[in-house]
């Protein structure tokens, strides 16, 4: 493919080729994002602070942790426009609000970790409070 005339044509069906692949690439949907990350073994949220578990979310998709409960253990909240997908779940609370859910059980952070990867939260309120992990 020596002649000219024959590269223009094979570069030509390339750049074709290549806008096509573009197009159909940005015309699907993009995967959720998870609303947590793994670090060290546990669930973050996206500033790298320790997620933890409630015991006592015992009613699946809700949260028995409001009001004073929820200053001292932040909800990790849903996003305007993030969808749930895998494990991953939302939880209407009883503000109306939306909050993440790992397994079904509300993820929350701990006022009292001070930093990334601090986990001072664990065994807190009677060994009801719990890293949450993957």
């Amino acid at each position: 493919m020596n002649h000219p005339a024959s590269r223009n044509i094979l570069r030509a069906t390339l750049v074709a080729a290549a806008f096509s692949v573009l197009a159909a690439c940005s015309s699907m949907s993009p995967e959720p994002a998870a609303p947590a990350k793994v670090a060290d073994g546990v669930f973050t949220d996206t500033k790298g602070m320790t997620l933890y578990t409630f015991d006592k979310d015992t009613t699946p998709g809700k949260s028995a942790c409001n009001g004073p409960c929820a200053t001292n253990w932040p909800p990790l909240m849903v996003a305007d426009g993030a969808s749930a997908s895998g494990d991953w779940s939302v939880v209407t609370r009883d503000d109306g609000k939306k909050q993440w859910a790992y397994k079904g059980k509300p993820v929350y952070t701990w006022i009292k970790d001070t930093k990334p990867g601090d986990k001072t939260g664990e065994g807190a309120g009677g060994n009801t409070w719990h890293v949450a992990k993957p």
